[in-house]
């Protein structure tokens, strides 16, 4: 059970339904995590510019390569809910995350995630080095930036124990 409620729509504040509803304008559903985080929709802001570093990177990094990414992140966190969510985004798209094959590039990044996420003094030379080899100054801001914000959101979810969004238990990692 969560350690914080979810927000109660009815008898939030005016600000509060304000922020719910631009969530829902802009992508279409509300997850718990964002639930609780409405609570301060300022935090909530915050995190949900988590889509906005998604869509700067976007022309470097295609979505399986952002979700391989944010899954490596996840999983070395050891957090649930993020883990589910990009299961389910690489199955949506066709793809068995347990059975996929990285490409370099997507190595790289998977690399790069586990070690930021793990220790960010761990990111080796050798990875920046390729990460640099790859990516220009502007890019690798906002991918280190995106991957701050989902070690952020693996840390948020895991801390106040947010209970898994029902539509993402077929999605979560057997173990």
């Amino acid at each position: 059970m969560a350690r914080i409620s979810l927000i109660d729509y009815d008898t939030a504040s005016p600000e509060i339904r304000a922020a719910h509803d631009e969530e829902l304008r802009l992508r279409g559903r509300m997850t718990n995590m964002k639930r609780i985080l409405l609570h301060s929709p300022i935090a909530h802001r915050i995190y949900a510019e988590w889509f906005t570093l998604r869509d700067l990177l976007r022309p470097a990094l295609d979505d399986r390569a952002i979700w391989l990414l944010s899954l490596a992140i996840s999983e070395s966190c050891h957090a649930e809910i993020p883990v589910a969510f990009f299961r389910r985004a690489l199955i949506g798209a066709g793809l068995d995350p347990d059975t996929l094959l990285p490409t370099a590039d997507e190595a790289l990044l998977i690399a790069f995630g586990k070690a930021i996420a793990t220790d960010a003094n761990a990111v080796s030379d050798e990875i920046w080095a390729g990460l640099k080899a790859r990516y220009d100054e502007p890019v690798l801001v906002d991918l280190v930036a995106f991957a701050g914000i989902m070690v952020a959101t693996a840390v948020f979810t895991n801390a106040v124990r947010v209970d898994l969004d029902p539509e993402l238990e077929p999605y979560r990692r057997k173990v």
